[in-house]
């Protein structure tokens, strides 16, 4: 991970920042006009029940992730992964995990 041009990082990670920012803003400014509570008893049980789905996933996720490794540096005598690629992998599983559960829980209806 040594070989990164950080310039070219670092403004991607800005203007990713940023984004995020103006959406959550434009959401939020959305629920308030439409008069709604911005959160109600189903989402927070959505929220979480999506939170404890993603916790399991992502915690099989990173043992096998671990496993994989250990297997490969035993057998070819150096790790698959180095420790900077397997977190970034790791968060982006959890990450993406979580959006696509609450997704689907909020289009799924009552559970």
């Amino acid at each position: 991970m040594t070989n990164i041009q950080w310039s070219i990082a670092n403004g991607g990670i800005l203007v990713t920042i940023v984004l995020i920012g103006i959406f959550v803003l434009w959401a939020r400014l959305k629920e308030r006009r439409s008069g709604f509570p911005l959160k109600d008893e189903r989402t927070k049980k959505i929220t979480g029940t999506a939170a404890t789905y993603t916790f399991y996933i992502s915690s099989y996720f990173m043992l096998a992730l671990m496993g994989i490794n250990l297997l490969n540096q035993h057998f070819t005598g150096e790790p698959l992964l180095e420790t900077g690629y397997a977190l970034v992998i790791s968060v982006l599983v959890q990450s993406l995990t979580f959006v696509g559960i609450l997704a689907y829980l909020n289009r799924k209806g009552d559970f």
